[in-house]
């Protein structure tokens, strides 16, 4: 198998960057839901306008995972939406991370989101947010290991249907603190 690439997505792979994002979340999530529901919560949030406008926004950044040419992965970020009252403009958001499933255990979703994070953090450390469903155990897992903690709760409506969703933060001073650790070890080796 070819090796994983991660790019920055660019306004020409609106059309790439939805395809991936609805396949992504109709195998992760779509047996929850009523076909007419899911169909219009894709349109909504993956549809190729929506896609366009979210990659023209400064604010916002997405990557795409590449194995052999073809799409099997992606990664979005940008200001936080989450409704927690602690949320700043200043807050950042990890608000997508999916790989298709043929794609899972390929060991480069820690990579990619390490790039988030790097992108979240390029102008100082600042709060990040995550939501994740309540089930998704491997998930919340993942993110704990990463220093996220779950600060609250809210419901996520995909048509009738509302899901259970977690809020995580990892706070700025986690990310300070994480930088001042890579700093003294460098000096020590």
């Amino acid at each position: 198998m070819s090796e994983a690439v991660i790019r920055r997505a660019s306004p020409c792979d609106a059309e790439a960057l939805a395809a991936i994002g609805a396949a992504t979340f109709t195998q992760t999530f779509g047996h929850l839901y009523p076909a007419a529901d899911l169909d219009a919560f894709l349109a909504e949030a993956y549809g190729i306008e929506r896609t366009r406008a979210d990659l023209a926004d400064p604010a916002k950044a997405a990557w795409l995972v590449e194995v052999g040419g073809e799409v099997v992965g992606y990664a979005q970020a940008g200001r936080c939406g989450l409704p927690h009252p602690e949320v700043t403009p200043a807050s950042g958001e990890l608000k997508r991370i999916y790989f298709l499933k043929a794609a899972q255990g390929l060991g480069v979703g820690g990579r990619l989101f390490a790039e988030v994070m790097a992108w979240l953090q390029q102008n100082g450390p600042r709060d990040v947010w995550i939501g994740v469903w309540s089930e998704n155990h491997g998930a919340q897992r993942f993110y704990a290991r990463h220093g996220f903690e779950k600060v609250g709760e809210y419901g996520f409506r995909v048509g009738a249907t509302v899901d259970h969703e977690f809020i995580l933060r990892r706070s700025a001073e986690a990310f300070a603190g994480a930088d001042r650790d890579r700093a003294a070890a460098a000096d020590r080796g």
